[in-house]
């Protein structure tokens, strides 16, 4: 039966469905050995010969499952010629071709999962399905609560759109180190979000970690560590990538200052 391309290949665990749609418009995707470039272009997995950059693809593919703490110092990509160490360093024992779930930027650490399935990853990334994920933010000074009020209703960063409202619960003041340390769940994803919404309010990130996507929390792995997700796992972060609705606090909670 046939199906849409970049759908099929997602499937097959090459990547995301949109990083499948660009590797169609590269021309990178033949098709019986004919070089494919529309978006809306069909094949039948059962008869027709895929391949990505010269290789068949896999059109039957047990999915994997991993959640990665992953430390500071490595890119979050599969390869990088320029980087020194990448997460593929971390899970070499890992089954099958795996890639990761959206991003964490080299220099935070914490919560990463990684798969081959494509219709997962579109899932969780996806910024239309809301799936919240945690940080534990270190930032220099001692953040006022008005400040923190501004995190909670959106903050205009440094393009035309205003980030959607944050959860933001203090854990503590550090006054030796004078160094605040708050939880902040979003459920945007874009580049270096915490932290351009903490240098908005004048109070840069230190350190950034992590914890929480979805149902699944850092808890119990240590860094560089990775584990199999577990299926009852899995199937809490699709149902919480088809049904989250996000809901920060009506009334702001103050912190421990």
């Amino acid at each position: 039966m046939e199906q849409r391309l970049q759908k099929l290949l997602a499937a097959a665990g090459v990547a995301s469905r949109r990083a499948c749609e660009t590797l169609i418009l590269e021309g990178r995707v033949t098709v019986n050995g004919v070089k494919v470039t529309e978006l809306g272009s069909k094949a039948d997995p059962d008869h027709d010969k895929i391949s990505v950059n010269g290789k068949p693809i896999m059109t039957e593919v047990a999915h994997v499952y991993i959640v990665l703490n992953k430390p500071t110092g490595y890119v979050s990509t599969v390869s990088d010629p320029h980087a020194m160490h990448t997460i593929m360093d971390l899970v070499k024992g890992a089954p099958g071709r795996i890639y990761p779930v959206g991003r964490l930027d080299a220099d935070s650490a914490g919560l990463l999962l990684m798969t081959n399935d494509g219709a997962f990853t579109e899932m969780l990334t996806h910024p239309s399905h809301e799936v919240e994920k945690t940080y534990r933010v270190l930032a220099r000074g001692e953040v006022p609560e008005y400040a923190a009020s501004d995190l909670r209703a959106g903050i205009m960063l440094d393009d035309t759109t205003p980030t959607s409202p944050a959860k933001v619960e203090w854990v503590d003041y550090d006054r030796n180190n004078n160094v605040t340390i708050c939880d902040v769940t979003i459920h945007e994803g874009r580049n270096r979000q915490v932290r351009r919404m903490f240098e908005a309010i004048g109070f840069p990130v230190v350190a950034l970690t992590r914890i929480r996507i979805g149902p699944i929390e850092l808890k119990g792995l240590a860094p560089g560590s990775w584990r199999k997700l577990h299926p009852t796992e899995v199937k809490a972060l699709m149902e919480a990538g088809s049904t989250t609705t996000f809901n920060p606090p009506a009334k702001p909670s103050g912190g421990d200052e």
